[in-house]
């Protein structure tokens, strides 16, 4: 089943996609669907170019990303290649503010010139997990959707900037919270329809040129691996996201970033293609 959280009128609205249609289920966005709440079709039926599409899941509790999970995205930022009998994944947050959905225009904030692209496998988890085990980790999943962790590679900040080692850190870190930096849709597929997460082709183009051509194959630590970790550290939750990590291919590596204008397409196989458009920052006046 494709779900979808869009606009219509003013109201926010979810529904199943159905073809070019939109079969709505109800108000609001897809929490209470993820949290175990009926599905039963409204009997309103929207077509699709009647409505604007939002992120699936408009205020997750928690969106967990994930850094360094593919080996060539490692070495072509110029890393040695991760040890993986002895890694571990890397995990940081992301605010709910990051959050647009299909379609959505992306401004590039005034305090970067280098915003970058990263196409990513987003998992929604659909029941509480604390504590689980590899083995039971998928079965805790609602399903999945294509995402695009964007990051801002530097920062102009107002103030004085101190020289100390955890200044670059927290300089990546912050890059990855801007407003309008996690594009995640179009739609939320259910497990039914995803046999095997690690089994998907991931690409990116910027309008049109492939950037980024992956697959989930490669990951580092799988979907469930980076369950079962994340449930150790904090309580999974009903619609919590988790961004899996990024292949090789992003601007960075040569240098290249994105400027207004510029179309942003992020393909998860079997999920869909998920368009950014890249916009300057808008005057205060």
């Amino acid at each position: 089943m494709r779900l979808i959280t869009c606009e219509h009128e003013g109201a926010v609205l979810h529904g199943v996609v159905e073809g070019n249609e939109i079969a709505v289920i109800g108000e609001g966005d897809l929490a209470a669907v993820v949290a175990g709440a009926a599905t039963a079709p409204t009997g309103v039926r929207l077509r699709a170019d009647e409505v604007r599409p939002l992120a699936p899941l408009l205020a997750p509790g928690k969106i967990i990303a994930v850094a360094a999970n593919y080996q060539e995205h490692v070495t072509e930022s110029g890393s040695a290649p991760r040890d993986t009998s002895t890694a571990s994944p890397r995990l940081f947050l992301k605010p709910d503010t990051s959050l647009v959905g299909d379609q959505a225009e992306v401004e590039i904030a005034p305090i970067t010139t280098q915003l970058d692209w990263e196409a990513e496998l987003a998992v929604v988890i659909g029941l509480t997990a604390k504590d689980v085990s590899v083995r039971d980790a998928l079965g805790h999943v609602f399903g999945y959707a294509t995402s695009n962790d964007l990051s801002a590679r530097s920062l102009a900040l107002d103030g004085p900037r101190d020289g100390e080692a955890w200044t670059g850190f927290f300089d990546w870190l912050e890059g990855k919270w801007l407003d309008g930096s996690a594009p995640l849709g179009p739609h939320l597929v259910t497990v039914d329809e995803v046999p095997d997460p690690q089994r998907l082709g991931v690409t990116l183009t910027v309008n049109g040129d492939v950037r980024q051509k992956g697959s989930t194959a490669d990951m580092i630590h799988t979907v469930a691996e980076l369950i079962a970790f994340s449930s150790r550290i904090m309580t999974l939750r009903p619609g919590d996201v988790i961004l899996t990590g990024t292949p090789a291919g992003v601007g960075a590596t040569t240098g290249t970033y994105l400027s207004p204008g510029d179309i942003v397409v992020a393909e998860i196989e079997g999920l869909g293609a998920l368009t950014t458009r890249i916009v300057a920052p808008r005057s205060d006046g």
